[in-house]
């Protein structure tokens, strides 16, 4: 008898924190095992013992390493007669500042992190998908894949590319009958963000601080529907829109707000 026991499952990147321990905490109160990887171990431990052993398990995850991403999935598998309803890619990393003055190891860290360990992830965990009937691939994008972001230029071409995966996988992966979407979540609650960031932030609106455990609902949400994007908070679509019809304007909106905007606007 497996560990999982038939109970559905969800195999989760960036478990320890944030939207990921979240969704994690979530998903247990709705009876399915739980699959928790991070590179804070620490943190699993803690999951682990929150969850209980028998309801989860739980793997110290680098995810730009593809064997050792393959070994993690295999053994989460082993508990699960090889079925996975959900697989989250989550786990990401945020290093900002101007693009000029930010190292190529950061830029690279960045890249591998936030796309390459996507890549990783859903490449080897699509035989598990295939194998369960209805399962989900989904993916934490971003609302800075709503238009390129000052600041956060390579964090936020990322998710982009995260978004675009997703929009070209959700017509493949039809084929298998697995669905494929994501979430483009604002400015949310996690030890992502820089001290500050969350005192700061307007108490309403689009760019209000949003606690991870709504991401988590939305997953669950997600997975009950064929809905492609999520934004979290929903009035990101607008924003996701202006840049799509108008992305001149949106350049030019973010450069009177933007502190590199104007830099760059004064050297020229």
């Amino acid at each position: 008898m497996t560990k999982a026991n038939g109970r559905k499952s969800i195999f989760i990147t960036g478990a320890a924190s944030g939207m990921g321990l979240e969704t994690a905490r979530l998903f247990h109160v709705k009876g399915w095992f739980i699959g928790g990887c991070d590179v804070n171990s620490a943190g699993l431990k803690a999951l682990e013992a929150e969850l209980g052993a028998e309801n989860c398990i739980v793997q110290t995850l680098d995810v730009t390493d593809r064997m050792a991403y393959r070994a993690a999935l295999a053994a989460f598998a082993e508990t699960t007669d090889g079925k996975m309803d959900i697989l989250y890619n989550n786990a990401g990393i945020g290093r900002g500042g101007p693009f000029a003055d930010q190292t190529f190891e950061d830029i690279m860290a960045v890249v591998n992190v936030n796309f390459v360990g996507v890549l990783i992830g859903i490449h080897e965990a699509i035989q598990y998908l295939k194998a369960t009937p209805g399962s989900l691939c989904f993916t934490t994008s971003s609302s800075s894949a709503t238009f390129g972001m000052p600041g956060i230029a390579v964090y936020s071409a990322t998710k982009h590319a995260v978004k675009g995966l997703t929009e070209a996988l959700s017509v493949e992966f039809k084929a298998y009958g697995v669905r494929v979407a994501d979430v483009l979540p604002g400015l949310i609650d996690t030890p992502l963000l820089p001290p500050g960031a969350v005192e700061n932030a307007p108490k309403d609106g689009i760019f209000r601080a949003i606690p991870p455990s709504d991401v988590a609902q939305t997953v669950w949400q997600a997975y009950r529907s064929d809905v492609l994007h999520w934004y979290v908070p929903p009035e990101l679509v607008e924003m996701d829109r202006a840049g799509t019809l108008d992305p001149e304007a949106m350049r030019e909106q973010l450069a009177a707000n933007s502190l590199f905007g104007n830099a760059s606007a004064d050297q020229n």
